[in-house]
């Protein structure tokens, strides 16, 4: 193991251009900072800034900021020469965010700080088989980069979520959302055919419940379950402000509880016929919901049924982890219905029931939960100090 010594000089600089790295990347957006401003910042001389600095502004990450002055060139020249100062150049480099799914593929692209720029949304057939779908994530990558005029050669990590138990290597365990991709070594196709950055992948549910602290519902807390739900739910915890995705990558894979010796799967509960409903025909979903809130009397029975198993589901994750907060999302995103019966429910099987809340971000939580991942890879490389 390498050992940290003052008498490194390499190791020093590194310390030192991450510091003030940090101290850039923190002051984004508002005024530029002087020299004398990183030091103190910092901590470091005046000298040491400077050279850092330097080495900063030919890397790209670090720009020196115009010239302005109040009252013009004449006012300026009275007062001498102003101090040069510095910015964090956020289009020094892009994250990308994928959502690979059933039914569709999105992509979203931002500069460094997180600045989203836009983002490309196209429909697959879920039946595609996996070569199919990899082709189209490509292509719909290709054109986010092509309409947002993105340089490929700046693309520092890109994120991707899809259904399924993922492996820290990127792999699919097991999906039977999608044809094909269990056992398909997923991260390492796409770093070897598309993008030439690190490429982190992981489960949907996962992905989603890290946009949602970032920008969505669960912004401040810590201890958060969010449920996908669906006709086979899933769910992503955060304990503590992390994600966790337990020993194999399958913790939160809710949707696996009705094989515990229950009679009826989930798509005969949400059923208005003697016939169950295909997994992943979120249109039919959504049709009996409709009709539930329309008076239909074998609608309502059918959606009561599902969120009583659905309550079931979600309390056997709360009376584990305790979370502040619950926040259901997927194709229910929108169907404000579920969250009294959940709500309700909750108080009366959770020894301290949490809050519930709907997405904010909706179908676009699992894309940005990617781009988030991508960006603390990007950030993690920039302002960690590595050991060679």
């Amino acid at each position: 193991m390498a050992r940290l010594s003052g008498r490194d000089p390499s190791l020093l600089r590194r310390i030192n251009s991450t510091a003030v790295l940090r101290v850039l990347r923190s002051h984004f957006g508002r005024a530029p900072l002087t020299l004398t401003d990183l030091a103190h910042a910092t901590e470091l001389s005046r000298p040491t800034v400077e050279g850092v600095i330097e080495g900063l502004v030919d890397a790209g990450l670090a720009t020196e900021a115009g010239e302005e002055q109040p009252g013009g060139a004449e006012h300026a020249a009275r007062r001498g020469r102003p101090a040069r100062r510095f910015r964090f150049r956020a289009e020094a480099g892009h994250a990308i965010g994928v959502e690979i799914g059933a039914h569709r593929i999105a992509a979203v692209v931002s500069d460094l700080t997180g600045e989203i720029a836009g983002s490309v949304t196209q429909d697959v057939e879920e039946d595609a088989p996996a070569a199919e779908r990899l082709a189209q994530a490509h292509t719909t990558v290709a054109e986010l980069i092509r309409v947002n005029a993105v340089d490929c050669g700046s693309l520092r990590a890109v994120g991707v979520g899809t259904p399924g138990i993922v492996e820290a290597d990127g792999t699919v365990r097991l999906s039977t959302a999608l044809p094909g991709w269990t056992g398909l070594a997923l991260g390492e196709k796409l770093r070897e055919t598309a993008f030439g950055c690190p490429v982190i992948v992981e489960n949907d549910a996962n992905s989603a419940v890290v946009a949602e602290r970032w920008q969505g519902a669960a912004e401040g807390a810590q201890d958060v379950v969010m449920v996908l739900v669906g006709l086979s739910p899933g769910a992503g915890s955060l304990i503590g402000g992390r994600l966790h995705r337990g020993f194999g990558g399958a913790a939160g894979e809710i949707g696996a509880l009705h094989l515990l010796g229950r009679e009826a799967t989930p798509e005969r509960l949400l059923s208005t016929t003697d016939e169950p409903l295909h997994p992943l025909d979120e249109t039919a979903v959504a049709r009996v919901f409709a009709l539930a809130r329309a008076g239909d009397e074998r609608a309502e029975r059918a959606v009561e049924r599902f969120v009583q198993r659905l309550v079931h589901d979600v309390a056997a994750l709360v009376l584990a982890l305790d979370p502040e907060l619950v926040v259901i999302g997927g194709w229910a995103s929108g169907l404000d219905d579920v969250l009294g019966p959940l709500r309700a429910e909750l108080e009366r099987y959770c020894l301290r029931p949490p809050r519930v809340a709907l997405s904010v971000l909706g179908e676009s939580a699992v894309a940005t939960g990617a781009l988030r991942l991508a960006l603390d890879e990007v950030e993690s490389e920039l302002f960690s100090v590595r050991l060679d």
